[in-house]
């Protein structure tokens, strides 16, 4: 009998094995199909997945399985190809049928604008499939996440296909909440519900805020029924000091970063949460205009190279071309050389934004490329968006989107490093910088150690201070010589962690220990002359046990950031 038992169990699971074999390429296969918006085939692939994921279901979920699943060593075998199977028929029946169902109507070319406009039904059709399968594919990925199946000790082929698995449905998983994400709050944005107003931010890195860079330029996008235009532009010296602030700073971050975020638009990004930012930019803008906004939507000009990639080159009121690859160079180095008065520097920044979001809204833009264009800004944390609906803001809700604080898990320990130029000038394209971060546990109580590394170097050339355009180098009104890169690093850790103090360059140095928001940080001046460099180390202890990975989200800078991992031991680690 128990010879039987386990030839049947053998045989059942053999056959498992082959029909979720096949399924995974069915389901890699059938998500491009429905992105592409190829109907016929998505139908077709998804009839054949759904055969397959119920075939391996069907074989590991008889009572026998589930009785020889208690028998140690076999057991978390067995039930981890049970719930691999589960979770494949899962995403079979409740995310790609649906989703191949309506393939025609999530066609990435429904986001392309035509006159001005765009067609919101097809985003409206497309929401009701959308959630169902972001809440399967959520559900399923959760499934495989599970302890009892991530951490079971399970024969070498069966943790490849664990892991293959689960890598597919993180990946599907984050598509699709996107899509999600993207169905249910473009077409509120873009006026479904009637007129509405949106507040664009554009962040020149050139000088670098927490979030990004100082507003040097700003636009009204008035949005209704699918159709936007832009109304209005602004910029930096439109604004007065606002006197008193338009809002009462909460008390950490005004000891932080001054009065001045609540007073000057160029500084309501001193603080990394971008809803407060937001929030303050609206009310200077109320306060200016006398218009009430409903968004504010914060990019920067490496955004707008990756938007020209689909709109194509694009011809200033200037004359001048601006392309995907001049974009960066054009903005944030040669404006200064060309024009020493600001006002004239923000006027041609704010010509370019606005012929960028003017050529998005052309015939000739390529949908596809512009949602590839928004997904990148969108990972590199260089599009934020704040709604001030509370409804609408919480489908953002923990994504780089929303530009809220780094949320730790019991997985991961996260990390935000933010850089705030204190040098009054545009010195920002001339600072490199690359983080590093490592953790290792050391204690009896089980309290990790973090170390996160941040390398300053002012790559500007030796003259500087009489080479650089004036603007560019500073004249030295806030105490900073020209030439010189004055920083205000910061290093959030996570609530309920400990300061460990920071080195600079191995030795210890005087820095600002403090909290916000209850996340515990290090704050340190860097001061750099042309050609120098300097690291500084910040420690952490954690709140509470447990080896987590760490991760890092840092200030979008002109050129990306470098980050890596941080080999550190109970030697060197700050304690």
């Amino acid at each position: 009998m128990l010879i039987a038992a386990v030839a049947w169990i053998g045989v059942r699971g053999l056959l498992a094995k082959q029909e979720l074999e096949a399924a995974l390429p069915l389901a890699k296969t059938v998500q491009k199909q429905v992105v592409a918006g190829e109907s016929d085939a998505a139908a077709a692939t998804a009839a054949q997945l759904v055969q397959h994921a119920e075939a391996a279901a069907a074989l590991t979920s008889d009572p026998m399985w589930r009785a020889v699943e208690v028998i140690p060593w076999v057991g978390p075998n067995l039930e981890s190809t049970r719930i691999m199977a589960a979770s494949v028929q899962l995403v079979a029946k409740g995310a790609v049928e649906p989703l191949a169902d309506a393939a025609g109507a999530i066609d990435l070319a429904s986001f392309k604008p035509a006159g001005g406009q765009v067609d919101l039904q097809p985003l409206l059709d497309a929401q009701g499939p959308l959630g169902e399968a972001s809440v399967s594919l959520s559900h399923a990925q959760s499934m495989m996440q599970d302890e009892s199946v991530a951490s079971a000790d399970v024969i070498g082929p069966l943790a490849d296909a664990r892991d293959e698995l689960t890598d597919v449905l993180v990946e599907a998983s984050a598509t699709v909440g996107a899509l999600d994400r993207a169905v249910r709050l473009v077409p509120t944005m873009l006026g479904v519900n009637g007129p509405r107003d949106t507040l664009l931010l554009f962040q020149n890195n050139a000088e670098l805020r927490s979030t990004g860079g100082i507003s040097g330029a700003l636009a009204l996008v008035h949005t209704d029924q699918g159709a936007f235009e832009l109304t209005k532009q602004a910029n930096s010296q439109d604004f007065p000091k606002f006197d008193p602030p338009v809002a009462e700073l909460p008390l950490e971050t005004r000891a932080l970063y001054g009065d001045n975020t609540a007073s000057y638009i160029q500084d309501v990004n001193f603080t990394p949460q971008f809803p407060l930012a937001a929030s303050l930019a609206r009310e200077m803008w109320k306060q200016k205009f006398g218009d009430e906004v409903d968004s504010v939507v914060a990019l920067d000009p490496v955004v707008l190279s990756h938007l020209l990639v689909a709109t194509g080159p694009i011809t200033l009121p200037t004359g001048d071309t601006l392309t995907s690859e001049n974009a960066v160079q054009m903005l944030l180095r040669d404006v200064y050389e060309r024009y020493q008065n600001p006002a004239d520097q923000d006027a041609f920044f704010a010509a370019a934004a606005a012929s960028v979001v003017v050529g998005i809204s052309g015939d000739k833009v390529d949908a596809r490329k512009l949602i590839d264009a928004f997904i990148e800004s969108g990972e590199e944390h260089r599009i934020l968006i704040w709604n001030a609906d509370a409804a609408e803001q919480a489908v953002l809700d923990g994504t780089s989107l929303a530009g809220g604080l780094p949320v730790s898990t019991d997985e991961h320990q996260s990390f935000g490093v933010y850089l705030n130029d204190t040098t009054g000038a545009k010195m920002g394209p001339y600072l490199d910088v690359k983080i590093q971060a490592g953790a290792v546990t050391c204690r009896a109580d089980g309290l990790q150690n973090y170390v996160v590394s941040v390398t300053l170097e002012n790559t500007a050339p030796p003259d500087a201070a009489t080479s650089l355009p004036r603007y560019v180098r500073g004249v030295g009104q806030f105490g900073t010589p020209p030439g010189v890169i004055a920083t205000a690093l910061l290093v959030y850790g996570t609530p309920g962690s400990y300061n460990l103090g920071v080195l600079r360059d191995g030795t210890a140095a005087e820095y600002h220990p403090t909290s916000d928001s209850g996340y515990t940080l290090s704050k340190i001046d860097s001061l750099l002359a042309p050609g120098e460099r300097a690291t500084y180390e910040f420690g952490f202890l954690a709140g509470e046990p447990g080896d987590r990975a760490v991760e890092v989200r840092s200030t979008p800078l002109v050129y990306a950031a470098e980050i890596s991992s941080l080999p550190i031991s109970c030697e060197s680690a700050l304690r």
